[in-house]
C-alpha cells in the first residue's frame, strides 16, 4: 500500500528572502532536481521517535525513504507491521509494512542510495553531564563508509553549537570527497512533540542551516516538501543554538513554576490556581506547569550541552545551571511529601505500599526516556517502600541508562487502589479513571493537578 499523499509545500523555490542564493556546481544542481521532482531517495539513521515519524512525513510527501536502524527488533517489528511507537497507530505500522517506497534495514550499505541521509540518533549527557557524542559519530563514521558524491547529509539531533561543522565534517571529508563540492552537510533540529494532537512532524515548523549556503539551499529544498514550513538560517551553527535555547527557555520557565511550588506549598497557597489566574492576562504571560521532574529526552539534558560548550569558551552558565537544580531537585521534594502524608495518616515510608501512577515522561504516550519516575521510584525503595506502578502505555518499565527497575504495570482495580497506603500520580494520563481513584484510594499525592475535578478521598497536592 503505498503511503503517498499531495505535496504538504507550497515553495517554488529553495532559497527563503533574506538570503541570497549562492550559484551551484552540477553536482549540487542535479541534486536539486532530484529533491525538487521528488525523485530523490532520502536515507532516515535512526528508527526511534524522531527517525519514524520523519519517515512517516517523508513518505506522505512523495519522496522514496530507506529507513537504517541498528536494532533488528525495530527492523523486524517494521517487517511484521508490529507498533512500538504507539501514538503513530498501529495504521501506520500496517500501511509502513507494504508500501513499496520504504525499506527498512540494518544493513548501512543501503545508505549509499539514498541522495539525503538524515541522521536521528540519541545525544545523551555522560555521567558528570558532559555531551556524549557516540551516536552521532558512530552514525557518521558508518555514513561515511558509504558516502558517494553528489549526497547531502543533515544531521536532526539536539547538540551544541559547532557539532555538525567541527566534528561531523572532518570524519566525512576523511574520505576524500570535498565537502560542499562533492557532498554537502547541514543541520535540522527535531522539533518533535509525541502524542500532541495536531503537531505530528509535517506540521511542525522546521529550522534549516548549512555548513555554507549551497548545503542550507539544499537541505532547506527538501524540508521545505515534507513540513508545513522551512526557515533557513545563516549557518549550521544558528540552527544548533536555536534548538538548545527552545530548550533552555523551557527548562528554566519550569524551574520558575517548579520553585513556586516549593514556595506557595509552604504558603499553603493553590499552585495551579495562581497559574490559571495569572494566565488570564493575554500578554507578557505564558503559562507553564510544575511537575515531579523533568523528563523526555529534550529539557533534561539539551541545555547541559550549551552550559559545557560555554565552559569551553570561558562563561559561565549560572542562571542555567540553576534551573537545572531547581528540576532535578523535585523528585526528592515528591518524596519528602509522600513522607509528611503518610505520617499525617499514622503510617511510615518503611513498610508502606506505594502505587504510582504513570510512568512515561509525558501524558498519553509510551516513551519514558529520562522520566522522573525512575528516580522517584528507586528513592521510594530505597527507604523501604513497597513500590508498584501503573501505566496504560508502558507494561513493563524499560532498562534505562542509569535505572534498572525490575517492575511491570499492575491492574488498575478497586483492589489495587484499596491495598495501597498511598497512590502516587506522576503521570497523567487520560486513560486512568481519576474519580475512581479518588473513591477507592485512601491517600493520594498528585504531582500533576490530575485529581482537580474529582470528588472524595485524601488528596494532597505535591
Amino acid at each position: 500500500m503505498d503511503l503517498k499523499s499531495p505535496a504538504n509545500s507550497g515553495h517554488d523555490t529553495c532559497t527563503p528572502r533574506g538570503y541570497p542564493s549562492e550559484p551551484m556546481n552540477q553536482t549540487a544542481s542535479e541534486l536539486l532536481k532530484r529533491i525538487e521532482s521528488k525523485t530523490a531517495v532520502v536515507g532516515i539513521v535512526g528508527l526511534g521517535y524522531v527517525g519514524l515519524p520523519l519517515s512517516k512525513a517523508l513518505l506522505e510527501s512523495g519522496y522514496t525513504v530507506i529507513g537504517y536502524d541498528i536494532d533488528q527488533r525495530k527492523i523486524d517489528a517494521i517487517h511484521a507491521g508490529t507498533s512500538y511507537i504507539h501514538h503513530l497507530g498501529q495504521e501506520f505500522f500496517d500501511r509502513l509494512k507494504s508500501d513499496r517506497k520504504f525499506k527498512a534495514t540494518s544493513d548501512s550499505k543501503e545508505l549509499a542510495k539514498a541522495d539525503a541521509i538524515l541522521l536521528c540518533v540519541p545525544t545523551p549527557l555522560g555521567h558528570h553531564r558532559e555531551p556524549d557524542l557516540t551516536y552521532v559519530l558512530d552514525s557518521t563514521r558508518m555514513v561515511a563508509g558509504v558516502l558517494r558524491k553528489g549526497q547531502i547529509v543533515v544531521l536532526e539531533s539536539t547538540t551544541y553549537p559547532g557539532t555538525t561543522r567541527d566534528e561531523m565534517g572532518p570524519i566525512l571529508d576523511a574520505t576524500g570527497l570535498k565537502r560542499n563540492e562533492d557532498y554537502f552537510l547541514a543541520y535540522s533540529p527535531e522539533r518533535e512533540d509525541p502524542g500532541s494532537i495536531g503537531r505530528s512532524a509535517a506540521a511542525i515548523p522546521k529550522l534549516v542551516g548549512g555548513t555554507d549556503a549551497v548545503s542550507g539551499q539544499l537541505a532547506h529544498a527538501l524540508y521545505t516538501r515534507v513540513v508545513k514550513a522551512a526557515h533557513l538560517v545563516s549557518t549550521a551553527e544558528v540552527a544548533e543554538t536555536a534548538k538548545v535555547l527552545e530548550n533552555v527557555f523551557r527548562c528554566v520557565n519550569i524551574a520558575l513554576v517548579n520553585e513556586m511550588k516549593i514556595v506557595l506549598d509552604r504558603m499553603g497557597i493553590d499552585v495551579w490556581e495562581v497559574i490559571d489566574a495569572a494566565s488570564t492576562k493575554p500578554f507578557g504571560f505564558m503559562p507553564f506547569y510544575p511537575g515531579p521532574g523533568l523528563g523526555g529526552h529534550c529539557i533534561p539534558i539539551d541545555p547541559f550541552y550549551l552550559t559545557w560548550k560555554a565552559k569551553e569558551v570561558g562563561v559561565s552558565t549560572r542562571f542555567i545551571e540553576l534551573a537545572g537544580e531547581v528540576n532535578t531537585s523535585m523528585p526528592h521534594f515528591v518524596i519528602d511529601k509522600v513522607m509528611h502524608a503518610l505520617n499525617d495518616q499514622r503510617k511510615a515510608l518503611k513498610g508502606s505500599k506505594v502505587l504510582v501512577l504513570g510512568v512515561a515522561y509525558k501524558k498519553n504516550i509510551d516513551d519514558p526516556r529520562e522520566t522522573p519516575a525512575a528516580e522517584i521510584i528507586e528513592l521510594l525503595m530505597d527507604r523501604g517502600a513497597q513500590v508498584s506502578y501503573h501505566d496504560p502505555h508502558v507494561p513493563t518499565f524499560p532498562r534505562m541508562r542509569k535505572h534498572a527497575i525490575p517492575l511491570s504495570s499492575v491492574k488498575l482495580d478497586a483492589a489495587a487502589l484499596k491495598s495501597a497506603d498511598c497512590v502516587l500520580v506522576v503521570t497523567d494520563h487520560d486513560a486512568v479513571d481519576y474519580q475512581a481513584v479518588a473513591a477507592h484510594a485512601s491517600l493520594v499525592v498528585d504531582t500533576r493537578n490530575a485529581m482537580r475535578k474529582t470528588t472524595g478521598g485524601t488528596v494532597v497536592q505535591a
